[in-house]
């Protein structure tokens, strides 16, 4: 027969938590901690890259539709857009490339590629940052999780050598704290493994775009140099 402090509402998580010892409990609340802030992040950065996606999209369908690049740039080109960062570094070199007497096409082409791609990567990265913490979360949180299992599992053996008595209802308290943080620490690192895959996808798709934008500007600037 199951004794009353194992049945019901005992083997609800704060009951487990709380009965858990010191290394149970600190293993417990790092992996709670490590959830919050899991999914924290993921909100956060969902968001951003969702704003960021529609805006760079608008600023792009927008500035092709332009008949003027310089004055479309000086009325949008300080957007906090990577499109808009991308558009900033490709106009900043095309006026410096083109500024003296003599023009070196070859050159100018090159520069402007560079200056792009460098805006390009920097833009990306920004928007990465802190998607590290995510798979490291997803990585770590299980072994943490296992650790506080085997150090579960450990206790429960002892409960037995000390009680000489091999009943479940010596062990059962025990292993359900192991196997509670193998849970929490699962708990932490599903979500953080499934949104930092997604986000990368989302990151991805965002950089190729970049790119197609920095491509087809750069052309727009080659097609300039050839006038002039």
């Amino acid at each position: 027969m199951i004794q009353p402090e194992l049945a019901g509402g005992s083997l609800s998580p704060v009951a487990l938590f709380l009965r858990a010892d010191i290394v149970v409990k600190v293993v417990m609340a790092g992996l709670v901690l490590a959830s919050v802030w899991t999914w924290a992040i993921i909100v956060a950065h969902a968001l951003r890259i969702g704003r960021l996606s529609r805006g760079n999209a608008a600023f792009e369908r927008d500035f092709w539709k332009a008949d003027d690049i310089d004055g479309f740039y000086d009325r949008r080109g300080k957007e906090d857009l990577p499109s808009a960062r991308v558009l900033g570094a490709g106009i900043a070199e095309w006026r410096r490339s083109t500024a003296g007497s003599r023009v070196d096409r070859d050159g100018a082409r090159s520069r402007l590629a560079m200056a792009m791609h460098s805006a390009l990567a920097e833009a990306v990265d920004e928007v990465a940052a802190r998607l590290n913490i995510l798979a490291t979360i997803g990585s770590v949180a299980p072994f943490v999780g296992l650790f506080g299992t085997v150090w579960g599992i450990m206790r429960s053996f002892g409960d037995i050598a000390g009680a000489n008595n091999t009943s479940l209802a010596v062990v059962a308290p025990g292993i359900a704290e192991a196997l509670f943080a193998t849970a929490l620490g699962l708990f932490a690192a599903i979500p953080a493994v499934i949104a930092y895959n997604r986000m990368s996808f989302g990151i991805n798709r965002m950089e190729a775009a970049l790119q197609r934008f920095a491509d087809a500007f750069h052309a727009t600037l080659s097609r300039e140099l050839e006038r002039e």
